[in-house]
């Protein structure tokens, strides 16, 4: 398929944006800013390589929106306006190479560590217990549901004033909008608990103060689940995840992104091998899980690595298990995040209707010209799966950890640098 005919490489509009191409940098958390939360030289580096490699839509890694939302050290906030000039001179590297550039906006609640995260207390919909940090948080007052509104919508107004593009709103992988909308951690009996309607207003009410601040045309969009992979658990299936996302439409959200799981689902969100990943994990953010959890997966983590390997193997284009099923009822774009590494597979995604773009992380950590190289047939430095940078996320800066691949990584930007091109 010529570059000309693939669909891959078609213009898209998200709410009054128009993207060239369909495939985009998803979050990832970058883990290269200030302890107190602001950008810095290394922020800028880290997007400006995404951005030359002409990646059509680079979506920040979350940016917390209030301090105890903060899940964890180096992470960037939008929660000050003091924060707002280093904003702006990330995106402006961005916009100076012609790309396109979201932040994602997001609140961790019960899933933090918080002495990895500095923070005194845990917040979430209800007071339930975080099987795999041990964290139990408190349920979040009227009151305080309607000071995180304001919250997201602040920083909302914030990231636009810095130049972003638009927003996207963290909903999956069990962060505070996730544990909303899951009947497992939302277990309120007020107008926040219960039916869909209730368990989707906190977003709703997000939304509204967003486009009161920013009206109707600045472009949000969301992040959620295609399932919760909650086995055991009362987590949302596909069409529960489907009923709420329509909820999200006609509230006005832009479009949606799809992905798969909580913390305490283990790995279906990423897949691959996990022996790296979790010597990394265990002496990164594990190593402030409290002293039992600590010593149980350092005993058992080469089980835990093998039980992953067999659980989650790694394939691409995984939760195209869930997209075409939101396809079927939204009118708004669907996009698939989820080990998507070939041309191949990420046209066939949206040439046969399952999905309207495709998004990847590991990918272009390993090779952030990746866009450029998939348009133009050219060989890059290929993600293995290894999961090395996801172990590491929240401790190290995210980066290729794979010794072979990060080689290849550092040779491709030398040749870049002293050709003194693009």
């Amino acid at each position: 398929m010529t570059t000309e005919s693939s669909p891959l490489f078609s213009p898209l509009n998200i709410g009054s944006l128009t993207l060239p191409g369909r495939l985009f940098k998803t979050a990832t958390a970058e883990t290269r800013a200030t302890a107190d939360g602001y950008a810095t030289q290394a922020v800028i580096d880290f997007y400006t390589l995404l951005a030359r490699g002409e990646t059509p839509l680079i979506i920040t890694g979350n940016i917390y929106v209030c301090r105890d939302g903060k899940s964890a050290p180096m992470q960037l906030g939008a929660d000050e306006d003091n924060k707002i000039p280093g904003l702006a001179k990330v995106v402006d590297a961005v916009h100076a190479h012609g790309g396109k550039f979201f932040a994602q906006l997001n609140h961790c609640g019960r899933q933090v560590i918080p002495r990895f995260a500095q923070s005194p207390v845990a917040y979430s919909a209800s007071a339930v217990k975080d099987l795999l940090t041990g964290t139990r948080p408190q349920a979040l007052s009227l009151p305080e549901i309607q000071r995180l509104v304001g919250c997201y919508a602040d920083a909302a107004k914030r990231c636009a004033r810095a130049g972003f593009d638009g927003v996207q709103l963290h909903s999956a992988n069990g962060y505070l909008l996730s544990q909303f909308l899951t009947p497992y951690t939302n277990r309120r009996s007020d107008h926040y608990g219960g039916s869909m309607e209730n368990r989707t207003r906190f977003h709703r009410e997000i939304l509204a103060a967003i486009r009161t601040r920013l009206g109707p045309d600045f472009p949000v969009i969301i992040k959620m689940n295609g399932s919760d992979w909650l086995p055991l658990r009362d987590g949302l299936k596909t069409g529960d995840l489907v009923d709420a996302a329509t909820h999200f439409e006609r509230a006005g959200f832009d479009a949606v992104e799809i992905s798969v799981g909580h913390y305490e689902s283990g790995f279906p969100m990423v897949r691959g091998t996990f022996g790296r990943c979790l010597r990394h994990m265990v002496d990164g953010s594990m190593n402030y899980l409290p002293e039992p959890r600590r010593t149980l997966l350092r005993v058992f983590r080469p089980l835990v690595a093998l039980a992953s390997n067999l659980l989650w193997p790694g394939r691409q284009g995984y939760n195209l298990d869930y997209t075409p099923q939101f396809k079927q009822k939204l009118g708004i774009p669907v996009i698939c995040v989820g080990g998507f590494r070939s041309r191949a597979a990420m046209e066939a995604a949206i040439a046969q209707g399952k999905c309207d773009a495709v998004s990847a992380g590991r990918a272009f950590i390993a090779d952030p010209f990746f866009y450029r190289h998939i348009r133009d047939n050219q060989p890059g430095p290929h993600c293995v799966d290894c999961n090395g940078c996801v172990g590491h996320l929240g401790a190290q800066p995210a980066e290729c950890y794979h010794p072979a691949v990060k080689a290849e990584k550092d040779a491709m930007l030398a040749r870049e640098a002293a050709l003194g091109t693009r």
